[in-house]
């Protein structure tokens, strides 16, 4: 059995923790954990609600943020941390936000809690080694453990709790089992003050190593020196920022034992060091585990259908009835069709607008009158359009997103995608904005930063912009090629080969790492109807405060291109290109208005084709075109602010030829074959 006592002897060469004084403010807990574990889950029980969510410093990854009582008279701060699987940061910005949020001298964690999937725990436990090296109060989160009793897998957590000397608390987050008791443990941890202790020293060289280059290490810093020398021998940049801020010779001599260290093992100290990190959780673990072979493990109804979601054989034809009933049903058609009629027929018709207008009457300007109640005003068309017209649908797809997302069916639809995806420079993590972009690109393009490169960011970027079509202007496409299977099928193989063509040759053309794809599968649930309304109602009120001032402005710039002239302009520069589309010279505007607001643009083409002034092959043609044309000015400003403005103009740019390239083909083609 590992020692966990024989580094503690050495004493802890920290500065002094913020666990010190907790009692004089809120707590500050950290919730760290890998992925699918239910770390959001547990922060909700704890803060009781979703709160603030924003970026780390200096990166794109995003930090929940929520308050709770502990106690009666004890307050903390909840940081709900990107899921992890080891706080040695790789090519991704996840690891590194947490491990920054950790090294943290002046706003680091009074208590980290470690939330582990108790069914998996085998895995969970080298991250509690690494927890453990901070020598930061820690208290152990044994989630899932209603699944793990229904796998028949037993664990002694008293026993582990005493071999680990932390606290450890089974817990079942989405019913709140358990809760009560991490919270008084959270409490107790973030009160006494006391460092837990350091893990056991490693085997096969491994320990001997990490305690040299501990001892090499005699500066001052936020967390144990065993932490430091850990990520210092693993070759960690920030490890190394911390030791020449540290150390009195900028750590030249620890840096360079480092080196040395490193050097003498037989593997990668990287590799060396997880293997030996792996065989002690196993080792702390043996006898206190006892779990079913494989093949005697009760499989219900749902573990059945959980694989079945995963087979291609099985699982494509399960998408496709998802996405029939979800994105077209009750996204398209309730969303998009009753809810949209009602509010901008009904509410902002009848009722807002002319309010709205009878209450600027008295403004003798005309342009200042129509800055804000004319074609293009900032509350007749600015924001009509991101309530009547956005809210709504992208509303009915966040509920829709999370019922998804509460079943546990995404993870495995993006094992289910993930092989594809590799092939267009993706993973299957993708699969999370490419769906969301059937709701609102913008809103999509802001989620791209949650991918682990920056290759697979622009990627997915480029590819919501080109090749996935928002709601708004879908339903009406829809709509308008219904009952004409020709047209349906043409768009239908032009985008989706769009989609595949430029995706493969991206992945070819921009240079990077390959993403790699870890996931752990959360167990199939029956979604429940709290947190399903808590997360629609606060991805709601997040998407309106993000997008609505995109939309404002873009009613800024419509109205100043009309009265200045330039809308006219640019009309009469378009009608040469969409002639040689084989388009009639009217389509020119839908192009224009289509960057503005997608649906508008499509609701143009319908106007047209209702007119008659459309036969198949113009129709077709003009579909297709307008769907990959140039993203609307709302998710163009989030490609700027997410990706630069060098690489959203590069984009812009590529899609406008493409689109224009693609739709003169097919006039050409399809002129030819009919």
């Amino acid at each position: 059995m590992p020692n966990l006592g024989n580094i503690r002897a050495a004493g802890c060469a920290c500065e002094p923790g913020p666990a010190g004084s907790a009692l004089a403010g809120a707590l500050r807990v950290v919730l760290v954990g890998a992925p699918n574990v239910g770390k959001s889950a547990l922060f909700n029980r704890l803060t009781g609600r979703y709160v603030a969510v924003s970026n780390y410093p200096g990166t794109t990854v995003e930090v929940a943020r929520g308050h709770a009582m502990l106690d009666r008279d004890v307050g903390a701060e909840i940081i709900d941390t990107p899921g992890i699987h080891s706080l040695l940061p790789s090519a991704d910005d996840d690891a590194r936000v947490t491990l920054r949020m950790l090294l943290d001298g002046a706003r680091g964690p009074d208590v980290v809690v470690h939330t582990i999937d108790a069914k998996n725990i085998s895995r969970m436990l080298p991250i509690t080694l690494q927890l453990l090296e901070l020598g930061r109060p820690l208290v152990i989160a044994l989630n899932m453990m209603d699944e793990a009793d229904r796998l028949r897998i037993r664990i002694a957590w008293t026993d582990l709790a005493r071999r680990l000397d932390v606290p450890v608390v089974p817990v079942v987050a989405v019913t709140g089992e358990g809760v009560a008791e991490l919270r008084r443990e959270i409490t107790r941890a973030g009160t006494a003050g006391a460092r837990v202790a350091l893990p056991p020293v490693y085997a096969n060289g491994v320990g001997t190593a990490l305690a040299t280059l501990r001892n090499r290490i005699v500066g001052r810093y936020p967390v144990d020196r065993a932490a430091v020398a850990a990520l210092l021998l693993q070759g960690d940049a920030d490890a190394q920022a911390l030791l020449e801020r540290a150390e009195p010779d900028g750590g030249v001599g620890a840096l360079t034992a480092a080196r040395e260290l490193a050097a003498g093992f037989d593997a990668p100290a990287r590799y060396r060091v997880a293997l030996e990190r792996q065989r002690t959780a196993d080792a702390l673990l043996h006898d206190l585990v006892t779990a079913p072979p494989p093949h005697e493990r009760r499989l219900l109804l749902r573990d059945r259908l959980g694989r079945a979601l995963i087979r291609p054989v099985t699982g494509v034809p399960v998408l496709l009835l998802v996405l029939f009933v979800g994105l077209y049903l009750f996204v398209g058609r309730f969303g998009g069709g009753t809810l949209v009629d009602w509010l901008e027929g009904t509410l902002f018709g009848r009722w807002i607008t002319p309010l709205l207008t009878r209450a600027v009457a008295g403004v003798s300007n005309d342009a200042l009158r129509a800055l804000f109640v004319g074609d293009y005003g900032l509350l007749t068309l600015g924001l009509r359009y991101a309530i009547a017209i956005i809210l709504p649908i992208v509303g009915a797809f966040f509920l829709f997103f999370s019922v998804l997302e509460d079943s546990g069916y995404f993870p495995r639809l993006a094992l289910l995608v993930d092989r594809v995806f590799k092939r267009l420079g993706l993973s299957g993590r993708a699969v999370i904005p490419i769906v969301l972009g059937f709701a609102c690109d913008t809103m999509a393009t802001m989620v791209t930063r949650t991918l682990e490169t920056r290759r697979e960011r622009v990627l997915a970027t480029l590819l919501l912009a080109l090749a996935i079509p928002c709601s708004a202007q879908l339903g009406v496409i829809l709509a308008l090629m219904a009952g004409q299977p020709f047209v349906i099928g043409v768009w239908a193989v032009a985008v989706l080969g769009t989609f595949v063509l430029v995706g493969w040759l991206g992945a070819k053309v921009l240079r990077g790492p390959a993403p790699t794809f870890h996931m752990e599968l959360p167990p199939l649930r029956v979604p429940r109807v709290g947190n399903v309304l808590v997360k629609t109602a606060t991805r709601m009120q997040w998407y309106f405060l993000e997008v609505l001032p995109l939309f404002l402005l873009a009613s800024v710039v419509l109205w100043m291109a009309d009265r200045t002239g330039a809308l006219a302009a640019l009309q009469s520069t378009m009608r040469p290109v969409v002639t040689a589309l084989g388009l009639p010279a009217q389509t020119a505007g839908m192009f224009i208005f289509g960057f503005f607001r997608r649906d508008y643009g499509a609701a143009g083409l319908y106007d047209l084709s209702r007119q008659g002034l459309l036969d198949p092959v113009q129709l077709a043609v003009a579909s297709v075109t307008l769907t990959l044309f140039v993203p609307c000015i709302a998710q163009f400003l989030m490609m700027v602010r997410e990706r630069g403005v060098k690489t959203a103009v590069g984009m812009l740019t590529f899609i406008t030829l493409f689109a224009f390239g693609t739709g003169f083909f097919l006039n050409t083609v399809l002129r030819w074959i009919r």
